[in-house]
């Protein structure tokens, strides 16, 4: 499900330019050439927002956004020194923000933390002390993605969160993880038929932002990459 960080920034056989490639939208219309990802600095320190921003404006693989624009940006990515409840609250609002995915470049995850981070949909996270132009820019691409991306050390407190959930939706009088509401069901199904998200809208009625939302919930949720691993997980669960 996750990948760990890895001190050099790319997997053998990987580059930046093909990870654009992966992403739904690389291409440009008509061109061919890989469409760079836009991105939205959140950072309540305006020296790290900087040191941040001149990295990635350095890069032919990310676009800046301005504050504007910054709610439609594909990656919203926080850089703190710790996680607090302001930030807490940033990384929820984002999360119901079905346009952009968020990524998180903090200082110190104490005991506890990345709990609270996971639970506010991000599964992408770097060390500042490792973050070099090359991670940050991974770190990117990867949330464009969709994809998780923690430390090693991390990612055995994040399997032992996943195993603590797993036997709260066993206990009888705690909320069932895996239940889907009837809406979340139907979408899912559609996506299984191979439907994109204005044919589902078509489909149920409801608006493509809502499509985007509602799926998005069920992926943060229950702690999956992305639509195809939601449809797969519902299908082994018998959820639809």
């Amino acid at each position: 499900m996750f990948r760990t960080e890895e001190k050099r920034p790319v997997a053998t056989g990987t580059t930046a330019h093909d990870a654009v490639r992966g992403h739904p939208d690389a291409h440009a219309a008509g061109f061919g050439r890989p469409r760079r990802v836009t991105v939205a600095v959140y950072a309540a320190d305006p020296v790290l927002r900087v040191g941040v921003v001149q990295q990635l404006r350095q890069r032919p693989e990310t676009e800046l956004v301005d504050d504007a624009d910054a709610e439609n940006a594909q990656v919203s990515l926080v850089v703190v020194d710790a996680l607090d409840d302001d930030v807490t609250a940033l990384l929820t609002r984002l999360s119901y923000n079905g346009a952009t995915r968020a990524g998180l470049v903090i200082g110190t995850l104490g005991v506890g933390a990345l709990q609270r981070v996971v639970e506010c949909g991000v599964s992408a996270v770097l060390r500042r002390a490792e973050a070099d132009q090359d991670q940050l820019v991974q770190l990117v691409l990867a949330v464009a993605n969709g994809e998780g991306v923690l430390p090693g050390d991390l990612l055995g407190e994040l399997l032992g969160h996943v195993g603590s959930l797993r036997r709260a939706a066993l206990d009888p009088g705690a909320l069932p993880l895996s239940t889907l509401t009837s809406r979340e069901a139907e979408m899912l199904r559609l996506v299984s038929e191979g439907l994109d998200t204005a044919a589902i809208a078509r489909k149920t009625s409801y608006s493509e932002r809502t499509v985007k939302n509602v799926l998005h919930e069920i992926t943060t949720r229950l702690q999956l990459r992305n639509r195809a691993h939601a449809v797969g997980y519902a299908l082994r669960n018998g959820l639809i």
